[in-house]
């Protein structure tokens, strides 16, 4: 792997550690002791509903590196946001899943769908011996995952090692009014970005000094939830802060339920913006 020798460097190691202690807390959900297990079933209803939005615009960002005989590495597929869309475009998806609601998710939308060219691997990336896997793919992918990692250069490492010609990183950025006034009415904080999830400027910085060329775009995507489906998508991020118990979900109910929080056919509409990086690696 070609890296450039530069005099000065962007130290970005402090600010990501110290946004990783806040993102990476689990949340303190008490109203609800199945919320984790329905948070999940919640997030695969949601990527159904909008026909996997998000994972179709971001493949068809992709389309110029794209190829039918591609083999694609997945890094954190969760229950197929990207990998039952981008899976249509390639040869074969080898994609790595840790949780194990996610890989039932997962493996229920490829059945779903029909999709035969997607091999599962329960791991945790940060354990493989991706040494095997030495310039084995086409394209690899991450998507949704940067936050969870305590190192994001030994991530974009290991990525362009496996790959033989192109990486891609795929995070939303920015989030919608409704979450920073919950955060506030809650919290009785000012909302200052606690909770944003971008993380692709960190990876940015890294690879604009290592010298790759790195290709960007954005894409906006539509959420559709009901309302048990809303309150559970704003207590994940407010348990990072506060306990969400009976009276705190009340609260959030009561927003939602009462202040201009309009409904379409039942459902709550929201939209969001992603980012797709995607660079060609080199060796």
């Amino acid at each position: 792997m070609k890296v450039r020798n530069l005099k000065y460097r962007i130290n970005w190691r402090d600010a990501w550690n110290k946004m990783r202690e806040e993102r990476m807390v689990k949340p303190g959900v008490t109203f609800d002791n199945c919320f984790f297990k329905k948070t999940a079933e919640d997030f695969s209803k949601v990527i159904k509903l909008s026909d996997y939005e998000f994972g179709r615009k971001a493949a068809e960002i992709l389309n110029d590196v794209l190829d039918n005989n591609f083999r694609v590495l997945e890094i954190g597929t969760g229950p197929g946001t990207l990998t039952v869309p981008l899976s249509r475009k390639v040869k074969e998806i080898t994609g790595y899943e840790l949780s194990e609601i996610n890989i039932k998710h997962l493996e229920s939308n490829l059945k779903e769908n029909n999709i035969k060219n997607v091999k599962i691997v329960k791991a945790n990336w940060n354990d493989v011996d991706y040494g095997k896997f030495k310039d084995s793919f086409d394209l690899v992918v991450c998507s949704h995952f940067l936050w969870q990692m305590d190192d994001i250069e030994e991530l974009l490492r290991r990525m362009e090692d496996a790959s033989k010609k192109y990486c891609t990183l795929i995070q939303p950025c920015g989030r919608d009014n409704f979450a920073k006034i919950i955060f506030e009415r809650i919290t009785d904080k000012e909302y200052t970005g606690q909770f944003e999830p971008d993380a692709d400027y960190f990876a940015y910085v890294i690879l604009r000094q290592w010298g790759r060329l790195v290709s960007v775009s954005y894409f906006t995507y539509e959420y559709s939830r009901n309302l048990e489906e809303e309150i559970s998508y704003a207590a994940g991020f407010i348990g990072k802060f506060v306990e969400v118990n009976q009276a705190v979900e009340e609260k959030i109910r009561l927003y939602l339920v009462k202040e201009n929080r309009e409904l379409k056919n039942g459902l709550f509409i929201g939209e969001n913006k992603a980012v797709v990086m995607w660079w060609e690696v080199e060796k």
